[in-house]
């Protein structure tokens, strides 16, 4: 059995490369080749969470199994933490375990380009990122994939965290001019495209000051009681896409508030990646708001898990 470590994988393994394999499971979910289970979140303290997530690929005959630990109050190791054993369904042997961190942001990132590729406008040029954690990182790599981005916005709570953040991008080679802004209502205001990556149990803007044609990608909560988005960004949604159906019904906050508060009905929801992933572009005009909402199912890791085995078997 192989071990790979994030630096490892993160060396070889890219978001193109994601974008690809995340592909090509829809492909196999749409005909009935994943077997899985929804993810189990168990809590592990007042802000801490322990994720399960199993699921098996019928054409690749493969297995995996994530585990991750998110501790927002970490200091000295990452918020999110992760690992995935592989194991080979011809025999039942375990071929690998790897680190997962890089991975769940990178599939996510991967996600959220697929999303932003059928929804975003085509002229989309600004994007403006609340919450500037790890798992913002690759969500800005995959809008960069897919729109010619010319300005990123960055707003979090602790400015320090958004310069880094910042010079992070800068060093990666992004070459958008990045601003750290003070104001997030000036954030929503400016941007074409938004992201959200936080753990936050209150909205983190106002969805009144969302502009006519906007994009949202909303992949940091993933409980009943995290909810980014408020109700009126729901609301005035013209279209609103999802990861996975079973997952955001069980874990998507903002949608699950929304439903009960019978502001949308879960019919509302046009479809998940798995019903657009093959199809044209989406957006009915350039003023429609879209909004697509992530909370991440098995299938996603096993995607990527995939694609790393074959890069080091």
């Amino acid at each position: 059995m192989i071990t790979l470590t994030d630096k490892e994988i993160e060396e070889k393994y890219k978001i193109s490369h994601a974008i690809k394999d995340v592909n090509a499971i829809l492909k196999d979910y749409n005909e009935d080749k994943i077997v899985e289970s929804i993810r189990t979140v168990l809590p592990a303290g007042e802000d801490s969470s322990m994720l399960y997530m199993p699921c098996i690929s019928l054409t690749q005959q493969v297995s995996i199994i994530k585990t991750v630990s998110i501790f927002p109050t970490n200091k000295n190791l990452p918020t999110t933490q992760g690992n995935i054993l592989v194991t080979d369904l011809t025999d039942g042997a375990h071929k690998a375990t790897m680190d997962a961190s890089y991975l769940t942001r990178l599939r996510t990132g991967a996600m959220t380009a697929i999303a932003t590729d059928k929804l975003a406008r085509d002229d989309a040029k600004s994007l403006g990122v609340i919450g500037t954690g790890n798992m913002a990182f690759e969500q800005v790599l995959g809008v960069v994939e897919v729109r010619d981005i010319q300005r990123i916005y960055l707003y979090n709570r602790t400015a320090e965290k958004a310069e880094a953040f910042k010079k992070r991008l800068e060093d990666f080679g992004i070459w958008a001019d990045i601003e750290v802004i003070a104001d997030v209502d000036e954030l929503v205001k400016q941007s074409d495209i938004i992201n959200c990556a936080t753990q936050s149990k209150t909205p983190v803007y106002n969805g009144e000051l969302l502009k006519p044609g906007t994009h949202v990608n909303g992949v940091g909560s993933f409980t009943h009681e995290m909810k980014e988005m408020d109700r009126t960004a729901i609301e005035r949604a013209d279209h609103i896409y999802v990861d996975d159906m079973d997952g955001v019904k069980d874990e998507a906050g903002e949608l699950i508030d929304a439903v009960e508060a019978g502001i949308i009905s879960w019919d509302d929801i046009r479809g998940t990646l798995a019903d657009i992933y093959d199809k044209g572009y989406l957006r009915e005009n350039n003023t429609d708001i879209t909004i697509y909402k992530c909370v991440g199912a098995g299938y996603f890791d096993l995607a990527v898990a995939g694609g790393v085995m074959k890069m080091f078997a």
